[in-house]
């Protein structure tokens, strides 16, 4: 799309925004403003800045647009929106649109993960004994125990097992998925080589206990979770990509100026990063540990798959996306 055909499609909303604006920062009570209507724009100014950089516009057009959302930001954040309309519109749309601004850095991420996986799981199933150069000799005892159906212990777990594990998820997850995005500082160095090990590790551990014949116990409880947990890491290698390549080639900006540009971009993704593995803990914790006949579980686990990228790729769409 052209700059001029941009400008001319997007122009009434961003009337309409600067007029909210107006009369929030006359200090206008925020009940005469549609904060629901005001929230979305807000959500869709931010998308459009993207767009807007990374097609190339103008800097005229993005320093307005980069103005608008920092007014915006400021009396947003002043007036405190209620939360319910303004998270309903991030996930109707706002999460979405921001990974879909991003998909070149997302779909990098996701290479070195699967492709990571896959060659250290052929290694393997053609070596086994290479698994050693992956996983410890301790690692390699805690997987065949928690998955093998000789070793592991399949009595059902209480109410009070599956809290305890919600949290630990929870814990272990996010604290991947901010050190995977963190480590884009590194000139997203550091947030390639965690997707490097997490998909060599997870890799290592499929063809190991496929080889030890625990492969069914090991995919049917993973396949469920995996869909909004994996999806969560690969969107975080993916921003801490975007933040990495503002320091590497920060164009006509200092890189400082650069990076803060490139981490209001990536907000909004880990914000839905956050979420999404809030989801994954659940379904873990409350779903994936219940023994279950195995067509039961991969049929869930498909349709999981299928729901989330049919989500990520068609929710918030216009027409000119």
């Amino acid at each position: 799309m052209r700059q001029s055909q941009f400008e001319q499609r997007y122009q009434p909303q961003w009337h309409r925004l600067e007029q909210g604006l107006t009369a929030l920062e006359k200090k206008q009570r925020p009940k005469k403003v549609d904060l629901a209507r005001f929230t979305g724009d807000y959500q869709d100014l931010c998308h459009q800045l993207a767009l807007s950089r990374e097609r190339g516009y103008s800097l005229v057009l993005q320093d307005y647009l980069n103005d608008l959302m920092l007014r915006a930001h400021r009396q947003l954040y002043r007036h405190r929106a209620p939360l319910m309309p303004g998270l309903a519109a991030f996930l109707r749309g706002g999460f979405p649109r921001a990974v879909r601004a991003m998909w070149r850095w997302h779909l990098i991420s996701a290479l070195a993960f699967v492709l990571s996986a896959g060659v250290v799981a052929a290694m393997i199933l053609h070596d086994p004994e290479l698994v050693h150069t992956v996983v410890d000799g301790n690692g390699i005892s805690d997987l065949e125990n928690m998955y093998h159906p000789d070793l592991r212990d399949s009595s059902d777990r209480n109410r009070a097992d599956d809290l305890m594990m919600f949290g630990y998820y929870i814990y272990n997850n996010i604290g991947i998925a901010f050190r995977t995005f963190a480590g884009g500082l590194l000139f997203g160095i550091g947030a390639l080589v965690v997707m490097l090990f997490n998909g060599s590790f997870l890799g290592a551990a499929a063809a190991h206990l496929t080889l030890v014949g625990a492969g069914q116990p090991f995919y049917t409880f993973v396949i469920a979770h995996g869909a909004p947990e994996l999806t969560a890491i690969v969107l975080a290698g993916g921003a801490g990509l975007r933040l990495g390549w503002s320091l590497v080639a920060p164009g006509s900006w200092r890189r400082v100026d650069a990076l803060r540009r490139a981490a209001r971009e990536t907000l909004p993704v880990m914000y839905g990063v956050f979420l999404l593995l809030v989801l994954a803990a659940m379904i873990e914790a409350f779903w994936s540990s219940r023994e279950l006949d195995a067509q039961i579980k991969y049929t869930v686990g498909g349709i999981s798959w299928a729901l989330l990228y049919f989500y990520l790729l068609f929710a918030g769409r216009h027409g000119s996306e």
